[in-house]
């Protein structure tokens, strides 16, 4: 049953509302299935994967890819009634919020690879650090990409666990529920408060909180994380002696990216997070709530083909694979090319050079 506040809101016009919300909804989702499926498609085919600087990405694109997924499927169950839905869209809800969190902390993961990579490079240039402590640092690594995934779906189980065995689904009786992040109670307000709606409110409210305090950690750590990188490069290029026109270019590009990277997560995330808040307050205003909503399905919807932008196809990295496979395919015949891969897998790794290496990262 809907509250009447709710039913008020469908009654006038918020139904035509939603209706254009379920195709935005699409469109900025298959774009983003698009965006983040190429980069996966690129990397694999380039045999990119195990690389140290496309793996996170890589990881990356495949959480924003799931969440694509998740949001498409929930805009086809707004058009296509099906059996039991109220309990599939809550799981989905559920299982979206899993890959909300997990974006957030795989770019984390992410901006975490890149700084390491850097103070790598720094300190076996400058200090020569032993070998034990760079597989020390890639077995730290992986461990905050497989945490990346867990942390998630360990914060959901409450919801999962108990939301299921409450019947918190049933409270899905409002048609766009199927829609990512358009969740409400939908309590009756002259029945008195049983045990199970107790549940199921405290997981409604949990899950909110789940989702505006894992944006704020990773958020600021994305802040630390990319302030840390840009001293610690302005100090690797100082360390080198004199700078030239090249490499003060490269600085102001490190500084670009450092204001550039946290501007795009939070653009893309903040009007979801405004609703977060203002489901938590209960201070919903018609005129601001429309405009948040329309907002937020426009950029949260659009994340992985934000950081199929942003975090893949302007970087040195892929931009350097394409322009080698480019060239592979113009100069060599297919047996050159499976000869220059056969040969080159032989031959020992060669430590790149102090300014061709810092390229390559921020």
């Amino acid at each position: 049953m809907a509250l009447p506040a709710e039913a008020a809101r469908l009654d006038g016009g918020w139904q035509e509302v939603y209706s254009a919300l379920q195709w935005i909804h699409f469109t900025m989702a298959m774009l983003s299935v698009i965006g983040s499926s190429s980069i996966i498609a690129y990397a694999v085919f380039q045999n990119a994967v195990r690389s140290p600087e496309v793996r996170p990405l890589f990881y990356l694109s495949l959480s924003d890819l799931f969440l694509g997924m998740c949001w498409l499927t929930g805009a086809l169950l707004y058009s296509t009634p099906t059996a039991k839905q109220d309990l599939i869209c809550y799981n989905l809800q559920a299982t979206g919020q899993i890959f909300y969190v997990a974006s957030f902390l795989y770019t984390v993961n992410y901006t975490w690879h890149l700084y390491m990579d850097l103070r790598m490079k720094y300190n076996q240039n400058l200090h020569r650090v032993p070998p034990q402590v760079v597989d020390y640092a890639g077995c730290i690594g992986r461990i905050a990409t497989i945490s990346s995934s867990l942390i998630p779906f360990l914060l959901m189980v409450p919801v999962f666990c108990l939301g299921n065995s409450s019947n918190c689904y049933q409270n899905f009786s409002q048609k766009h529920g199927c829609l990512l992040m358009h969740t409400e109670i939908a309590m009756p307000t002259n029945e008195p408060q049983t045990l199970s709606g107790s549940v199921c409110r405290a997981m409604h409210f949990y899950g909110i909180g789940v989702f505006l305090i894992s944006f704020l950690i990773s958020f600021i750590a994305i802040l630390v994380i990319l302030s840390q990188a840009r001293g610690l490069y302005k100090r690797f290029v100082n360390s080198t002696g004199f700078l030239g026109d090249q490499q003060w270019a490269m600085i102001k590009m490190v500084e670009q990216r450092v204001v550039f990277y946290p501007i795009a997560f939070f653009c893309c995330w903040a009007p979801a997070v405004l609703l977060g808040i203002l489901k938590l307050t209960v201070s919903t205003n018609s005129k601001i709530y429309m405009a948040l909503l329309i907002l937020q399905a426009l950029t949260a919807a659009s994340q992985g083909l934000l950081n199929c932008i942003v975090y893949g196809w302007t970087q040195h990295v892929f931009l350097s694979l394409k322009r080698n496979a480019c060239r592979d395919v113009d100069t060599q015949t297919p047996l050159l090319r499976s000869q220059k891969k056969f040969y080159a897998s032989t031959l020992p790794a060669s430590p790149p050079d102090a300014e061709g290496s810092t390229s390559t990262l921020l």
